[in-house]
């Protein structure tokens, strides 16, 4: 016991930060910046990292279990759906802020499913990295096992909290619908920006389409 609590303390600090990588970030940012209570910019983290973890876990341990690797390139395709994802995310993002004022509110079952769905994509995406991690960490499945479900216990308060911070601002500034709307298109920018930086770097820079 006294080996393994310091392997899942650092499984815990480690999805933390891992929460807050960019690709992460910059996803949640779109859905979180157009909640209007803080309580939902919080929950859009928590439902995100449900996602992932769920995802993280059951590839995860389908594939110890099979003592198999992700193959680098099916590993490559599903980085390049996040690329696309955050891209889509930025675009719908952008739209709302022409759409008429009482409707541009995400619904709360619509913010939850696709925070999870989200958080699921990014979940398939970092599968390999995970298991890899996971193999040159612990000594057996039972311990592969606890260090997964810890890291993503970490995914999911590292970014309820971050979600939560990103909510302030944009809650405070609702009001000012001039400031407000012009700050989400910034973060929608952003979003679509870095999405397709994400596609080249997998697909040109790395080799995936060419």
């Amino acid at each position: 016991m006294s080996t393994v609590l310091p392997i899942l303390l650092f499984g815990f600090v480690l999805g933390i930060k891992h929460a807050t990588e960019p690709d992460h970030v910059i996803a949640v940012s779109t859905i979180a910046s157009r909640t209007n209570k803080l309580s939902l910019s919080s929950l859009a983290g928590v439902f995100w990292g449900i996602g992932h973890t769920v995802t993280l876990f059951v590839i995860g341990m389908v594939i110890i279990g099979m003592e198999q690797q992700i193959p680098e390139t099916t590993a490559m395709w599903l980085e390049l759906v996040v690329g696309v994802m955050i891209v889509v995310l930025g675009i719908t993002s952008f739209r709302s802020t022409y759409t008429i004022p009482d409707k541009k509110e995400v619904k709360i079952n619509h913010l939850h499913l696709k925070s999870t769905f989200i958080g699921i994509v990014h979940g398939l995406a970092g599968s390999a990295g995970m298991v890899l991690l996971t193999l040159t960490t612990v000594d057996n499945r039972w311990q592969a096992l606890l260090f997964i479900l810890i890291f993503g216990v970490g995914t999911i308060i590292g970014m309820m909290l971050f979600t939560t911070f990103l909510g302030l601002p944009f809650i405070w500034m609702k009001q000012k619908q001039t400031i407000y709307q012009f700050i989400v298109k910034v973060v929608s920018l952003i979003s679509i920006i870095y999405g397709l930086y994400y596609m080249y770097n997998i697909g040109i820079e790395e080799g995936l389409l060419f």
